[in-house]
């Protein structure tokens, strides 16, 4: 989901299409909670269908490159919420 709390420091601006595919999708998930969805579902959807959108556009080395970054994100504890500009 986008951080409207903690803007990017500058220099590292968040591309306006990006910016808007992260406004979608916070939309979506919103309306999927809204439906009383469980969270748990609508992350493994959103996972499910980002791997296969992934698997179509890049190659193999690029796809692994991303996820071993987000893992790395996940280790470091920068996704929990308690994490100053982490996810909420």
């Amino acid at each position: 989901m986008t951080d409207k709390t903690n803007p990017p420091p500058e220099g590292d601006a968040i591309p306006p299409e990006l910016s808007h595919c992260g406004a979608v999708v916070d939309k979506a998930i919103e309306y999927m909670l809204g439906e009383n969805l469980p969270p748990m579902a609508i992350a493994s959807a959103l996972l499910g269908g980002s791997l296969g959108l992934l698997s179509r556009t890049m190659g193999r080395e690029a796809m692994q490159g991303l996820l071993e970054n987000a893992l790395h994100s996940v280790q470091a504890g920068e996704l929990h919420p308690d994490h100053e500009g982490g996810a909420a």
